[in-house]
């Protein structure tokens, strides 16, 4: 069909807008604002206003006279997008709460609330959470014939995990378990006989969980041509953020939504694409561009967090990447420190600079909630936790447990301390629970008999102990305390000793015993720097000082906590002043990531994300020592490290840091 275009021969008046949008957003913010019709990308750098610019175009919007129920705006929390409806209103009126705005989850379960009947389910079905799907597995799990009585088959929490991991990721449950759960390969066809069992079941039961939601409002949107136009039209104008942290079938129904208007604006950041865990799909804003023709691509590249320092240093680090949208990152914040780079003798002199500087900056003005230390994984704090808790400070962990709270640490720590103190009862409970075959209330007789002067240890070797399924574990765990207590031996080689001989209970008790494995490591090395099991022991269980001695001025204190964060937990937050820790080649990039080189570019673009957090002082710390992993279980077995491999990709990294040397006195 020929197309004729009929020119104008009269004036529009112009729009009169409540807000002057060009007083308020810069070049590329206005750009991606005033867009309205058709495909974008926008590629928001970090601290570029990404929100602001959300914000200012659910305005600009509803100013064009827009209905605000034409307007989607999808997020990853139910708060942030509440939070953008919130600022749009005071921004302009209430009807920028008319918008319909909120998580995939959400949006998935109103539509299939409307149209679930098309898929076999009533309006009425269920929604269950992490824990009911959890039991409903265990039921399914308990019924399942041909496991074999001498092999454990995994706990219900590792079995959803799975199954939830491979409907979010694509991957095939072999695959998962061969990654992550390697001791339970063989029950491959277990899980996809779960699997199956678990989603008629749930079909039966008429309930869905969090994967369902996604699942079936994908298959609403694809195998039902007429509705799928019907919520297209619903939906005229779509925002999704975060666009490099969907999955698969995030993206594919955010692109089925668009698909009678093109009306679709996609905002994220390839370079903080970090969450392949969890699903998220690098390649759904990389390819973004190729599902729409002329679709348009912003970049906003003038960052308002960090100093122009700063990001020079971050900009040659993503310039390292393989693939990646091309920005360069400024900022009109002066200042004239660089990134800061030392290299301490060993994790203990890391920890002892950082709790000295935080110290200094706190005296400076700088209160504790805005500083913040960032790892790779958990474990790589827990020599700093240590010495925070001796120098009173107060902080806060992200990313997993405090080292001291872990379920397994508490274990090992029952162990040492029933060798340090026979007649410790509470100990003796936890450790003896951890048996196979010993429930409380064996556990609690077990340990009042132990604490007994007549009995002691000789109750763990009795007559009857022994005929026991239990008792040659509560023999060889006789032979471990009775040679360990009152030895004269260093603290470190007791650690040793009791790691051993837990190893085999972490791996009984922790399907996800693997990732806890190294916390032991830990434990053992701290013992090393002690001369007696008691004080190792007082050390680590004394909790820190309820008033903080941290300065004398009037502030309340407890109110001020360090933070201490992995990355990943660290992503969307900013701190005045930011600790990078452990920046060894096999802790970041983590030496469990080095399989693939997308894995290796994911790991560069988590490099970039923890030192984009800071915004006035950044210190990078790569202490000169580790402890080697080649070594297992032997606490002396250290080895010089090799810096981080992202590191020496910097261009000119020595005229982008400062480099300082440190010297005890």
């Amino acid at each position: 069909m020929k197309e004729y275009v009929l020119h104008s021969t009269t004036e529009h008046p112009a729009r009169k807008f409540t807000i002057n949008y060009q007083t308020e957003l810069n070049e590329a913010q206005l750009k991606a604002v005033q867009s309205i019709y058709g495909p974008q990308l926008v590629i928001a750098g970090a601290g570029s206003g990404k929100t602001r610019t959300l914000i200012y175009r659910v305005a600009y919007l509803i100013e064009h006279d827009i209905r605000p129920e034409a307007i989607l705006l999808l997020t990853f929390t139910k708060k942030a997008a509440q939070e953008m409806m919130r600022r749009a209103s005071a921004l302009l009126d209430e009807r920028c709460s008319r918008i319909r705005g909120g998580t995939f989850h959400a949006f998935a379960n109103l539509t299939l609330r409307r149209y679930g009947a098309l898929l076999g389910y009533n309006m009425n079905f269920t929604i269950i959470d992490r824990s009911d799907a959890e039991d409903m597995i265990d039921l399914l799990r308990s019924e399942l014939g041909g496991i074999a009585k001498d092999k454990r088959f995994p706990k219900k929490a590792t079995i959803h995990e799975v199954i939830s991991k491979a409907v979010n990721t694509g991957r095939s449950h072999e695959q998962i378990l061969s990654d992550e759960y390697p001791q339970f390969l063989c029950f491959a066809d277990k899980f996809q006989e779960l699997a199956a069992k678990f989603q008629q079941d749930k079909i039966r039961r008429s309930v869905m969980d969090y994967d369902d939601l996604l699942v079936n409002h994908k298959r609403l949107l694809s195998e039902h041509p007429e509705l799928r136009r019907k919520l297209s039209l619903e939906s005229e104008f779509i925002m999704i953020d975060e666009f490099q942290d969907t999955n698969k079938i995030q993206a594919e129904i955010g692109l089925l939504l668009a698909s009678e208007h093109k009306n679709i604006l996609a905002v994220g950041d390839d370079s903080q694409s970090i969450y392949s865990f969890r699903g998220a799909e690098f390649r759904n804003i990389m390819d973004f561009p190729n599902y729409f023709e002329n679709c348009a691509i912003t970049t906003l590249e003038q960052n308002y967090r960090s100093t122009q320092p700063i990001l020079e240093f971050t900009n040659k680090i993503i310039e390292s990447a393989k693939e990646k949208y091309s920005k360069v990152l400024f900022s009109d914040i002066p200042a004239s420190n660089r990134p800061v780079f030392l290299r301490p003798q060993s994790f203990y002199e890391q920890a002892d600079f950082i709790c000295q500087r935080v110290l200094e900056l706190r005296e400076d003005g700088v209160v504790l909630d805005d500083m913040a230390v960032l790892f790779r994984a958990g474990w790589h704090s827990n020599e700093l936790e240590v010495a925070l808790n001796s120098a009173n400070i107060p902080f806060v962990k992200f990313g997993g447990l405090k080292f001291i709270e872990s379920a397994h640490v508490k274990d090992s720590l029952a162990l040492l301390r029933v060798i340090q103190n026979p007649h410790d009862g509470i100990a003796w409970y936890r450790l003896l629970l951890l048996h196979e075959g010993i429930g409380p209330k064996t556990a609690r007789t077990l340990a009042e008999r132990i604490v007994q002067p007549e009995q002691g240890l000789g109750t763990l070797i009795d007559a009857q102990i022994v005929k026991k399924s239990y008792g040659e574990a509560l023999g060889s765990l006789h032979k471990l305390v009775d040679s360990l207590c009152g030895s004269s031996l260093a603290p470190s080689d007791i650690a040793e000793e009791a790691m051993q001989y837990y190893r085999k209970l972490l791996s009984e008790n922790y399907d996800d015993y693997r990732k806890r494995e190294d916390d032991l490591v830990s434990l053992a090395r701290m013992a090393g720097r002690y001369s007696s099991l008691k004080d190792f022991l007082d050390d680590l269980t004394l909790a820190p000082l309820e008033h903080s001695q941290v300065g004398a001025e009037s502030t309340d204190l407890d109110e001020e906590k360090f933070v201490l964060s992995t990355i990943h937990s660290a992503k969307g937050l900013e701190w005045h002043s930011v600790f990078l820790i452990s920046l060894i080649d096999g802790f970041l990039p983590s030496a469990k990531s080095l399989r693939t080189p997308a894995e290796i570019e994911e790991e560069r673009r988590l490099f970039y994300v923890a030192c984009t957090r800071a915004k006035r002082n950044l210190y990078l710390l790569c202490p000169e020592l580790h402890y080697s992993r080649s070594y297992s279980w032997s606490t002396d077995g250290f080895a010089f490290s090799e810096p981080s491999r992202f590191l020496r990709d910097v261009e000119s990294f020595e005229d982008l840091v400062e480099q300082w040397s440190l010297t005890s006195i």
